[in-house]
């Protein structure tokens, strides 16, 4: 908590000292009024070192001075050049976006069948999500987000089949070997930011639910994860705040840094996937983010997350995180996007667990390529097994993935596609029993989601 606390104080000392540079600063802002109607300020070199301007002119969520491709999810930030999916409207002073995502598929998990542990199944992981801003008088502006997922109208309570993850409940008993389905109400949030100057911001964030500084962007709007239908399986040690049953964050931006702290709910959705569960603000977390140019974001952050599994309400976790995620786009037709992450979980007297993420996603016109390898520590109480008879270990867990996918073809601004993938895991020695040696995965399906939007060169 101290930390937080010391984190809060040097954000309005911060906020403090922006403030008294503001009015020398601002002369060059962009004026809503006197603007058309279906348009938003756009960066340009002076107003941001940036080299091209946001698609269909819409500034970035919680800036008017940067891009709209940085969105990430939540207050998170993604690359300046990475690609972007959805389709853009306009009325008369808002501006809004629609994304989707949607996996129509056949997943086996342990192909081979050598262990017990694996299953297979008809699913179809989905999301869906919609977000308008507009600009309040000279430098203020206001953005709503909202996130929805079916995934517990397909799979039921227990979630699809994927071997080694972990995390969260069903029907009282823990999840393992199977990825939970997300809450029909993923992200319910309201946001305010103000320009302090062409190269200052601060803005306040509101989610019930929402997701707090904590982590990269989340795997389902990382553009390297995008044509991927899996969670990472180190999902919770990395991202799986990204739903928060109340959730509250206030940050600064200078220049390419920002720095922010959030109060959230500890606590993990509860079994219930169409409810809102009850705001606790029983946890903190803080967040620094740097985007030294176009092509890169960093961040690092650091959380207490009290309580977050329902059925060991005692345990407490401190979250570590540390990621860098590249994109470049080399021309219309092509595009790359990589990302690099790194995360510990810790409780009290336990040694910290880890876990390691690399992914990448390259586009070439309809063809998508990416792969993924992810090292993690799962423990006893992780996999749900007897200390008695595996003992208080950590077992170290790898999956390597590499998949394709191909758009079949264009309804309107949709796209189809045909894809499939192939993951091979190594595990522990002493988990064969279990999982077979080296058990691997099949998936094929059918994706729906946007067109990709260009940019203004």
């Amino acid at each position: 908590m101290k930390s937080f606390i010391t984190g809060i104080t040097v954000l309005l000392i911060s906020i403090n000292y922006l403030q008294a540079q503001n009015d020398s600063s601002m002369h060059t802002h962009h004026d809503m009024h006197k603007m058309k109607s279906d348009s938003m300020p756009s960066p340009t070199k002076n107003a941001g070192k940036i080299d091209y301007a946001p698609m269909g002119n819409m500034s970035h969520s919680f800036s008017l001075n940067l891009p709209m491709t940085r969105n990430g999810s939540g207050t998170g930030w993604s690359p300046d050049a990475a690609p972007m999916y959805g389709h853009m409207y306009h009325s008369k002073n808002w501006m809004y976006m629609l994304h989707y995502n949607l996996f129509l598929r056949y997943n086996k998990q342990d192909l081979a069948d050598k262990g017990t542990r694996g299953d297979e199944m008809f699913d179809a992981p989905n999301w869906l999500m919609f977000m308008g801003q507009r600009q309040v008088g000279e430098r203020g502006l206001f953005r709503f987000g909202t996130m929805l997922s079916l995934d517990a109208l397909v799979t039921g309570q227990k979630g699809y089949p994927l071997l080694f993850q972990s995390g969260e409940s069903a029907h009282g008993v823990p999840l393992v070997d199977r990825q939970h389905p997300h809450d029909l109400f993923s992200e319910l949030s309201v946001a305010y930011s103000y320009a302090l100057s062409n190269k200052a911001d601060v803005f306040a964030y509101i989610g019930y639910p929402g997701e707090p500084a904590l982590g990269p962007v989340a795997f389902m709007h990382r553009a390297s994860a995008m044509d991927n239908p899996d969670a990472p399986i180190s999902h919770h040690w990395i991202d799986a705040t990204h739903i928060t049953f109340g959730v509250a964050t206030i940050g600064v931006r200078l220049g390419q840094f920002k720095l922010e702290g959030s109060s959230f709910t500890g606590r993990e959705p509860g079994e219930n996937r169409y409810n809102l569960d009850k705001p606790r603000f029983d946890s903190w977390s803080g967040r620094l983010s740097f985007n030294p140019s176009k092509n890169w974001a960093f961040q690092v952050s650091q959380a207490y997350v009290k309580s977050p599994e329902a059925l060991h309400p005692d345990e407490n976790v401190y979250r570590t995180t540390a990621s860098a995620e590249y994109a470049a786009q080399f021309s219309k037709k092509s595009s790359l996007a990589a990302t690099a992450v790194w995360g510990m979980n810790k409780q009290k007297d336990e040694d910290g667990e880890h876990a390691a993420l690399v992914e990448a996603s390259y586009r070439l016109n309809k063809l998508a390529l990416y792969g993924k390898y992810e090292f993690v520590q799962k423990s006893t109480h992780e996999l749900n097994l007897d200390d008695d008879v595996y003992g208080h270990d950590l077992f170290n867990v790898n999956a390597f993935t590499i998949g394709a996918n191909y758009d079949l073809l264009k309804l309107n601004k949709t796209r189809v596609a045909l894809g499939t993938h192939f993951t091979f895991y190594k595990e522990d020695k002493k988990l064969y029993s279990l999982y077979g040696k080296n058990p691997s995965a099949l998936e094929v399906y059918l994706r729906i989601y946007p067109g990709m939007m260009r940019m203004k060169m």
